[in-house]
Parts: structure tokens; C-alpha cells; sequence
């Protein structure tokens, strides 16, 4: 069974025993901006829109040689009675459970209101160390501005401008006092061992393992998998289940997500980290700057991904921005597991007095649509019925989760490869004349997409038909399943032009 981690999402080795800090207060008062600030990265989106941040993102920052885990969350309204609002205010509260230390952000240029007080009130009934950074403070005159805002209680007051780097360190030693440093905790004798290994090996050991990464079939301690789609398909709702947790928001208006989401599942010895983006739409649809960026970080955290979960919406069928977004993890190199989401809807759950769909023939047509895909697996779920606690389906995802990262990083040998060729009719391969090569041998120079050189007699670019027959063939012999095979052309004994 899946061992499911807290909503911390780590992002190296101990990282979960790191105190935590958590950014908080009400919409557009720069809580996103200091939080890229100290984690020296633009993981949260920034903007001038209010409301941008919706789910909790984490990040670490060091400061003084001591390392800190950094929750940045969304605009707290507590008396907002709207969906989207309501649920950032829940998103936040678990935030406020999991940290050590609270830093409530207020802009310099606005006014105190009740809100504020009531959010001040909310922080202190916790018990925790609060500190009040007023923001955007740029100038002796806002810096004395800022003094007004004890009037909220609170003692611990910094005026800061995360935007220009301004006030942050006195802000930051107060918050290493408050919190404690870690006690020695002893090492356990897997840790010893591992210590000694590594050092036996020498401190060039792991720099050598990194660079022959690519040559070989290697052990990855965590494999990175993007959840992608259309704006509500159930990118959300899937990342939940499978995470056993409500880490994402989940609703029924399209574009909930902006930032992407990430969390930590650890299954069969293997750590998965979901990575839930944001709904990836055409550019005319995008009309928000909040939209565009994630968009845009939608498409980064894919690229960064080893395997990407492509969500379809069973009730829409196969749309054409369904095959541009899986063209996208194609193009890039990605593994693909094609996931049709609300199956149940047009078979158990029917309701508009239509035969149940057939599984079959919406697959055939699935296969028809994305015939670029043809390596990925398709698996039929429905994301709201694993959210039970029987969790229908998400055994089943895992397992082929792992099983296409392993194909990924599979490396067949040039002895096999060269005994591989000598078996292949090349004569059956449907390519023109014109455009026919000899192969004298080939070899796989990466994983991760597997690689393969070919050493040819020509050199030309390869015909598709003949790519997709050699494809065709290296798939029947050696698997890579869910993974794209690229080929490099080389050609032997080519006179160089002098």
C-alpha cells in the first residue's frame, strides 16, 4: 500500500524535519513576491490581480546556517462566504496548524481595517510566534508610517519591501530566535552506513554517478509526475486521491489552479511527486495575467516532469486541445499515461437515458485522435470515486507509474541492439527508395527518453515510415512502454566539404 506524507512537500533529503514558516494575510499585500525572495525562485505567481495564490505552495530558505521550510499561502478572507475565497481560507488554516512560526504580511499604502484585526485575533488564539511585516515600505517617511500598524496588538513589527530586498534580515533574525534550533537527534545505523559508504567512495563519487547518468540504466530516488489537461477535467481532484489528502483545491469553475501543486507519495519503496498544474488553454482563452503565467508555468513544470499524467474528460471525448496539450508532452520528451477521468458518468452514472459508452470503441477513437501516442497506456477511472476509502483505481495509476518511469531509464546494450538488427527484414519497411539507408549498426547513447544513433551509410534525414517501422520493431523487442524513442542519424565515412 502507498505510504501518503503530510501536505510539507520536501525537496531533498530531511527537509520534512525543517521548522516551518508560514506567509499569511489578506489578498495583493506581497506575501507571493516575499516568497519567491527568500526561496530565490518564482514558484508563486505575482501580480498585481487579487486572489492570485489559491493553494498552499512550499519552498526552504536558509538564513544564519540554518534551514527553514516556507509555506506561502492565499489572500485569508475569513467572512467571504464564495466558494474560491472560502476555500483558500481552509487551505490557509492547515498552514497555520503545520507551522512553527507565523509572518502575517500587510501593505504599507492601505489602510488598517477589520479584517486585519480579525486575522490578528486568529493568528494569536494559535499560541504561535507572529510577526507583522508591513510591506511595500520604500522611503524614512513610509518606514515611520509603518509604526501605525502596532495598533493591530502585535509587538514583533518589521517594516519590509520584498520587492527591493529592503528590511528582510532584521525580519528574518527575529524569527531564527523564536524558533529553537533542532536538538541533536542521533543517527540511525542506516545513516551511519550510508555516511561511511560515502565516504569510502570519495567526495567525487556522486559527481561521476551524475555524469554517467545517461549512460546507463540508473536508480532515480524520485521520479517527478505532472498532472496536465484542460481547465476542469479533474487535475485537482485526481492529485487528491492519489495523495490521500485535500492538497489542492478542487471546484467546479474552470481555472481554479493557478500555481502548480506538488505533493510527496511514497509507494513500493519509490518516492512520486504529483505535480498538479494549472488547466493549459489557448492563448486567445487566457485573458488574466494570473491565467497566463500558469499557463506558462503549466508548460514549464511538464518539461521539468519525467512522466506526465494526461487527463481527458470522458464526458467531452478527444477535443483537439486535449491533442495539442499531449502533443506538448510528446514533443518534449515526456512519458505519457493517458488518464480518461469521469468514466463513470457515461457508463454506471448515466443519467440522460443513454446506453452505457463502450470501452472499446472510446478507446479506438482515443487511439485514432492521438495517434502520436500510441506508446502511452489509458487507463479508465473516475478521480471523485477514488476519493472513497476504497480509492478505486489509484493502485492501478501507481503501479503504472512506476512501471513507465522504469521503462524510461531502461537501457538496452549495443550487443543486443547490433543482434536485434541482424533479425530485422528491413525490406518490409514501407519507404521509397530514394529515401532508403543502411544501417551498419546502433547503439542507445541516453535514457530518459531513450536515445538510439544510428551509424548509416547516408547521410539523410530519416523517412517517418521507416522511423515508425524501426519503432514499431525496437518496441515488440525491448518494451519502452509509455516512453517516446528518439533517433539520431550518423553517418559513416561522409567526405567533408573543404
Amino acid at each position: 500500500m502507498p505510504t501518503y506524507r503530510r501536505s510539507v512537500v520536501p525537496s531533498r533529503a530531511g527537509a520534512g524535519a525543517l521548522p516551518l514558516v508560514a506567509i499569511v494575510g489578506r489578498p495583493n499585500v506581497g506575501k507571493s513576491t516575499l516568497f519567491n525572495r527568500l526561496t530565490h525562485s518564482r514558484r508563486s505567481i505575482v501580480g498585481d490581480e487579487p486572489g492570485i495564490t489559491r493553494d498552499r505552495i512550499y519552498g526552504e530558505y536558509e538564513w544564519a546556517g540554518r534551514q527553514f521550510r516556507l509555506v506561502d499561502t492565499g489572500g485569508m478572507v475569513p467572512d467571504d462566504a464564495e466558494l474560491i475565497p472560502t476555500e483558500i481560507y481552509n487551505q490557509a488554516k492547515v498552514a497555520l496548524k503545520e507551522a512553527d512560526a507565523l509572518v502575517l504580511v500587510v501593505d504599507a499604502r492601505t489602510e488598517l481595517a477589520s479584517p486585519d484585526y480579525d486575522l490578528v485575533k486568529l493568528l494569536i488564539r494559535g499560541g504561535k510566534p507572529v510577526f507583522l511585516a508591513v510591506n511595500k515600505v520604500e522611503g524614512e517617511a513610509m518606514a515611520m508610517g509603518a509604526e501605525n500598524f502596532r495598533q493591530l496588538g502585535l509587538r514583533n513589527v518589521y517594516p519590509i519591501s520584498a520587492e527591493h530586498a529592503l528590511g528582510i534580515g532584521d525580519l528574518l533574525d527575529a524569527i531564527s530566535e523564536a524558533i529553537p534550533e533542532p536538538a541533536d537527534v542521533p543517527l540511525t545505523e542506516k545513516q551511519i552506513a550510508d555516511e561511511a559508504a560515502a565516504t569510502e567512495a570519495g567526495p567525487d563519487a556522486e559527481d561521476a554517478e551524475q555524469l554517467h547518468r545517461t549512460h546507463g540504466e540508473f536508480e532515480q530516488h524520485e521520479t517527478s509526475v505532472a498532472i496536465i489537461g484542460r481547465p476542469n477535467v479533474g487535475k485537482s481532484t485526481l492529485l487528491n486521491a492519489l495523495t490521500g489528502t485535500s492538497r489542492a483545491i478542487v471546484s467546479p469553475i474552470a481555472g481554479t489552479t493557478r500555481d502548480a501543486v506538488d505533493e510527496v507519495v511514497e509507494f513500493e519503496g519509490q518516492q512520486l511527486r504529483f505535480v498538479d498544474t494549472a488547466g493549459i488553454r489557448r492563448k486567445g482563452k487566457t485573458h488574466l495575467m494570473a491565467e497566463k503565467m500558469s499557463v506558462v508555468m503549466a508548460r514549464r513544470h511538464l518539461e521539468a516532469a519525467d512522466v506526465a499524467l494526461l487527463v481527458l474528460d470522458a464526458t467531452d471525448g478527444v477535443t483537439a486541445a486535449d491533442a495539442t496539450i499531449g502533443g506538448y508532452a510528446h514533443e518534449s520528451g515526456r512519458s505519457v499515461i493517458i488518464l480518461v477521468n469521469k468514466w463513470d458518468a457515461i457508463t454506471t452514472g448515466r443519467t440522460d437515458g443513454k446506453p452505457p459508452a463502450d470501452r472499446e470503441i472510446f478507446e479506438k477513437q482515443l487511439r485514432s485522435a492521438l495517434k502520436y501516442l500510441n506508446y502511452a497506456p489509458v487507463i479508465f477511472l473516475s478521480a471523485l470515486e477514488a476519493m472513497g476509502p476504497e480509492r478505486k483505481g489509484m493502485a492501478r495509476v501507481l503501479n503504472e507509474v512506476v512501471a513507465v518511469a522504469a521503462e524510461r531509464r531502461k537501457r538496452v546494450t549495443t550487443g543486443q541492439m547490433n543482434r536485434f538488427l541482424e533479425k530485422i527484414d528491413f525490406q518490409r519497411a514501407p519507404v521509397p527508395m530514394a529515401k532508403r539507408i543502411r544501417i551498419f549498426y546502433m547503439t542507445q547513447a541516453a535514457v530518459a527518453p531513450p536515445t538510439f544513433v544510428l551509424f548509416t551509410d547516408r547521410d539523410i534525414k530519416l523517412h517517418f515510415a521507416f522511423e515508425r517501422f524501426l519503432e514499431n520493431q525496437i518496441r515488440e523487442a525491448f518494451g519502452f512502454k509509455g516512453t517516446p524513442i528518439w533517433f539520431k542519424v550518423k553517418a559513416r565515412n561522409v567526405k567533408k566539404e573543404e
